[in-house]
């Protein structure tokens, strides 16, 4: 009972849970892309992944011009947010649209 008072048993509640522990590319308003398993999210739409990487693009003119590091567990400011994939089938995608 008290579950549901805390929004336990909300919509966005289970549409997000349905997403914990994918793959999740995040892309952020500098240019940066954030790879990582979704771990949680906030009422403020903040994100955390675990097991990050980080990729960004460089100036350089070598093959490739994308550099990758590892970051572990990071939390993704909802204001420095672009972009939001998530790795599930065309269905999982279409449910989910309405999860704010």
């Amino acid at each position: 009972m008290e579950e549901e008072a805390v929004g336990e048993g909300s919509e966005a509640v289970r549409r997000a849970r349905k997403l914990l522990f994918r793959r999740m590319l995040v892309g952020i308003k500098d240019g940066r892309f954030f790879l990582g398993g979704f771990y949680c999210i906030d009422k403020q739409g903040n994100i955390i992944l675990q097991d990050a990487v980080e990729y960004r693009t460089t100036r350089r003119s070598s093959p490739s011009s994308l550099e990758q590091r590892c970051l572990g567990l990071i939390l993704i400011p909802a204001s420095c947010r672009a972009t939001c994939h998530v790795d599930c089938s065309i269905d999982e995608q279409l449910s989910l649209l309405s999860l704010t």
